[in-house]
């Protein structure tokens, strides 16, 4: 098997390349570099990857058309695209990186993959998606109609995108609506990274409506694992969907919509005292009102995914943290 990897110097475009690498199969990796946080962390991940004689790596805006062509003038297996422009805050001040980058390149990876008749495509979309609805645990079929953020909305629209193409051209495709993702080689600008680094500077950390958040944390290799698992299993028409009472998670196209989190739904602040266990030293709390684009809390139903792919998540929340303080620690010695 080959398959392309956008995003590969990305935290969990990283960490599924070591993996699929590691299981013997050939990795095209694609990333632009960008400098929406440190670039030196993307560097030291792709310094570990290029060390594997079946890692190939190239510089590569997708939004670029010509240049996501070109890609797809080799033969992939399959493609798991995970390069987007990430980030709810972002959005709020920069919203073009993200009509650019997560629907425009989005679209030149559906026509990479329908001109090429890649197997399967499966593609980062978010548990952002949703938004204001506050039916927990979310399910794949739950209501995603009402973004409160144009992250969530272009994420919805990839979405929708794919769904077009796989009732169009037959085109296989997976969403996977991650689940606040967390662990070694985690984002910058994520809070876990955010939190360690002021906790262990001795700066205030701030902890917006006032702490009193709750969401369902992911630990990487519970979403590393069953992305592995699924491009074994690509969808398929689903014999029982009906266009009288049409669900959002399958279709009667080769489409599907699946939720991938820890399923353990933890309090921001109990978070927090785990960090601080971890590191030694104790935080100084800014307590600030909610922010624009934010949800009090999540909460997710992985049901669906556990069938498909027999699995669940085998990382606890206090194991997960120790993990990433470990990291954080040795990479900043």
């Amino acid at each position: 098997m080959k398959v392309l990897v956008t995003g590969a110097a990305g935290f969990i475009g990283f960490h599924l390349c070591s993996r699929l690498l590691n299981d013997g199969i050939d990795v095209y990796g694609v990333d632009s570099l960008n400098e929406y946080y440190d670039v030196r962390i993307k560097h030291a991940r792709l310094n570990q990857l290029i060390e594997s004689p079946q890692f190939e790596f190239e510089k590569l805006d997708l939004v670029e058309v010509d240049a996501a062509k070109a890609i797809f003038l080799r033969d992939f297996d399959a493609v798991v695209h995970l390069a987007a422009q990430a980030g709810v805050r972002h959005s709020l001040k920069h919203p073009r990186d993200y009509i650019d980058a997560n629907v425009m390149g989005f679209m030149n990876v559906l026509e990479g993959c329908r001109h090429a008749g890649v197997g399967q495509l499966i593609y980062a979309s978010s548990s952002s998606v949703y938004g204001a609805s506050t039916e927990l645990p979310f399910s794949e079929n739950g209501n995603t109609d009402h973004p409160i953020s144009l992250y969530a909305a272009t994420k919805k629209a990839n979405e929708l995108m794919a769904h077009s193409y796989s009732h169009l051209y037959g085109l296989p495709t997976t969403g996977l609506r991650f689940f606040t993702v967390y662990g070694p080689w985690g984002r910058p600008d994520m809070a876990l990274y955010i939190f360690a680094k002021a906790i262990s500077d001795g700066e205030p950390i701030k902890l917006f409506n006032s702490g009193d958040m709750c969401r369902s944390f992911t630990y990487v290799d519970d979403v590393v694992e069953p992305i592995k698992r699924l491009l074994n299993t690509r969808p398929t028409v689903d014999p029982a969907w009906s266009s009288d009472a049409p669900t959002t998670a399958t279709s009667n196209a080769p489409y599907r919509v699946l939720n991938i989190g820890g399923g353990e739904v933890v309090e921001l602040n109990r978070f927090v005292e785990l960090i601080e266990q971890n590191l030694g030293k104790e935080a100084v709390k800014e307590l600030l009102p909610m922010q624009p684009g934010d949800i009090p809390a999540t909460s997710v139903d992985t049901s669906v995914l556990e069938a498909t792919t027999q699995f669940t998540p085998q990382v606890s929340i206090e194991d997960g943290i120790q993990r990433f303080c470990d990291w954080f620690s040795e990479y900043h010695s």
